[in-house]
């Protein structure tokens, strides 16, 4: 699958109001969402490293205790293992990078 559109790839709510379509490689998944607004994200981490760009909205991301509102263009970069968490201010579209890649998200 060298080339496909995002209108292709199923949607997956994986949180409630976090709608996620994905790609994945060996190595690597690529994570489109679909925020609705007020949306929260618990909490967690994983082993994954992660870079999350916003691409339109406004999203509160927590990493590491230390809290930032994101807007378009702006970008977090989450190391592995590393807590964090997020509440969408507003409706939001993100993409996700995740290496390794996720198997949970296959």
């Amino acid at each position: 699958m060298p080339f496909t559109s995002l209108d292709a790839l199923p949607s997956r709510e994986i949180v409630p109001g976090f709608h996620g379509k994905f790609a994945h490689t060996d190595h690597l998944t690529f994570a489109h969402w679909t925020i609705d607004a007020g949306a929260v994200l618990p909490e967690h981490a994983h082993p994954h490293e992660q870079i999350t760009c916003v691409l339109e909205g406004r999203l509160e991301m927590t990493v590491s205790g230390e809290t930032r509102v994101l807007e378009a263009s702006t970008l977090a970069v989450i190391p592995g293992g590393v807590t964090h968490s997020g509440r969408a201010l507003t409706a939001c579209r993100v993409v996700d990078a995740f290496h390794p890649a996720r198997d949970d998200y296959r």
